[in-house]
């Protein structure tokens, strides 16, 4: 009798021991995902070549103010954002976690001209830019609303005669606390020239490094396992 006792005991110090080790993981693994890095995963070509469907990334949360949870308080940034870095934020919206290239900051002057951007009077080089042979065709009503979001920042030009297409549009001057974000896949892309400015609190991060890709478009019956893309782990996407 004292023996199956004794033996419930361990049993119950054994379980009690589990319970805690779960919680604890559990706990560390909210604080991390909450405030320092989350996986990201990419199912749009908005960002080819630099992105591929089918990368898995982990986001640095902490690099612009992480958002504490059920709040909207930021932590305090390490740095703040640079043109022509890749960013994740929240889309303007709807319910939808973004990657894009960052191409304007708060005052900034931009524009597009033939598909070529401008910023702040000067041609950007943007070698990672992936652009169609010709230009896609827009339904009115869509350009329609790209010039109604922007009539309110447009710099200099006639707002009378202004008519806005994906290709050339502006010049915009970015307000303050907002960003302007664009794919490198340019002509298949739903960004800023589309839905406008994003707020600086939609903010989440920047991608850290590739932990995992493979092709999902692959032939071979379970491509997660068959079509691994080697190549591209731990591969920093700029």
């Amino acid at each position: 009798m004292t023996r199956l006792i004794s033996l419930a005991a361990r049993a119950g110090r054994w379980a009690l021991d589990w319970t805690k080790s779960i919680a604890v993981a559990l706990v560390v693994w909210f604080l991390l995902s909450s405030f320092v890095v989350k996986a990201f995963h990419v199912t749009s070509g908005s960002m080819e070549r630099t992105l591929l469907v089918g990368d898995f990334l982990f986001v640095n949360k902490l690099l612009y103010g992480a958002e504490i949870p059920l709040t909207k308080a930021h932590l305090p940034a390490i740095r703040e954002p640079r043109v022509d870095e890749i960013i994740v934020v929240r889309s303007p919206i709807e319910d939808l976690t973004l990657l894009k290239r960052l191409v304007g900051l708060p005052g900034d002057v931009i524009a597009m001209r033939d598909g070529q951007l401008w910023r702040n009077g000067s041609p950007v080089v943007e070698p990672y830019v992936t652009l169609a042979a010709t230009a896609p065709i827009v339904d009115s009503a869509t350009l329609t609303r790209l010039r109604a979001w922007q009539l309110p920042y447009l710099v200099g030009g006639d707002p009378a005669t202004y008519r806005p297409t994906l290709r050339t549009w502006g010049p915009l001057r970015v307000p303050p606390d907002s960003l302007m974000a664009m794919g490198d896949n340019r002509d298949d892309s739903f960004d800023s020239r589309f839905y406008g400015f994003i707020p600086r609190a939609n903010l989440q991060g920047a991608p850290l490094f590739i932990y995992y890709s493979y092709d999902p478009s692959s032939w071979r019956p379970l491509p997660a396992l068959a079509a691994v893309r080697w190549g591209r782990f731990f591969r920093a996407p700029f």
